[in-house]
């Protein structure tokens, strides 16, 4: 088995590692427009060899793991290159523009556009861990549109690395994923970016962070090369969202300003409702 990353980081390069377990006899290759990172995957034993574009009409999977801008760019390339067995699975956090940007493309046959809902803060292969898709849902988009032979051969990967899979079509995605994905970042890095801002007068404010804290904030770490194009592609449904949360915020404001603390343990107990429902997708998982 000769598998291609492209782009080695966290979810490409957790990805081959699973990948490798589960079949020791697989060659990984990894391409990165990053020369060190290429070198330090080979080091770490994420990758076994550089691998270079023009040899992936020999792959029989292509993982095109890059910011999501990069990736319009380059998907289209590489299903140019592939062969007719290759297998193309592209992993960012937005579908509808990247299922577009090879609709037409005389290999869309080999492309399967999926989405594995799993990850954490950090990035590069460094970051690259084991077990990462273990028990996570994989949203696949368009899956009609991806040869039957090729859709068994992606499916059986992503059921033998742990990963669940749930079928969406792409606006679907993009719309779902900005609520429970993308809101949450753009919460995260502003949260920072508030706490930072007072800390230049108060030092006490991160000496008393806690866990909390740390946790609420934990996804500001996470690359801002990455998100940004994210940010971009999803606009009209991140916007959405955060009227929502800006609404909601607002209104918690007030209830404060009036001294309504009734309204403020209601609120809070209602949403206390959303424990129900993660501890009920835990169970599912």
């Amino acid at each position: 088995m000769k598998v291609y990353v492209i782009g080695i980081g966290l979810i490409g390069g957790s990805m081959v590692l699973d990948i490798k377990g589960r079949y020791p006899e697989a060659i990984i290759f990894g391409i990165d427009n990053n020369d060190k990172h290429v070198q330090e995957a080979i080091d770490l034993g994420v990758v076994d060899q550089e691998g270079k574009m023009e040899d992936l009409a020999k792959a029989d999977f292509v993982i095109v793991s890059v910011p999501v801008d990069v990736a319009m760019i380059v998907l289209p390339k590489v299903l140019d290159l592939v062969g007719e067995k290759t297998i193309v699975f592209e992993v960012g956090s937005t579908k509808k523009p990247i299922c577009e940007a090879v609709a037409n493309h005389p290999k869309r046959r080999n492309f399967i556009a999926t989405h594995p809902i799993a990850g954490t803060e950090f990035s590069g292969p460094s970051a690259a861990i084991r077990g990462l898709f273990q028990g996570k849902t994989n949203i696949i988009c368009e899956v009609e549109k991806t040869a039957f032979k090729l859709q068994e051969k992606a499916l059986n990967l992503f059921s033998s690395i742990g990963m669940r899979i749930r079928y969406m079509d792409p606006v679907s995605h993009d719309k779902h994923i900005a609520y429970v994905s993308h809101l949450s970042h753009i919460s995260s890095f502003m949260l920072g970016k508030t706490v930072m801002n007072k800390e230049k007068d108060e030092q006490d404010i991160f000496d008393m962070a806690g866990s909390g804290f740390e946790s609420t904030v934990r996804l500001a770490k996470s690359s801002p090369a990455m998100w940004t194009p994210i940010f971009k592609q999803n606009k009209e449904h991140v916007l959405e969202t955060l009227e929502e949360y800006i609404a909601n915020l607002s209104r918690f404001r007030d209830l404060l300003k009036e001294e309504d603390y009734n309204a403020i343990f209601e609120e809070m107990e209602s949403t206390n409702k959303i424990k129900e429902i993660l501890n009920g997708l835990t169970i599912k998982k």
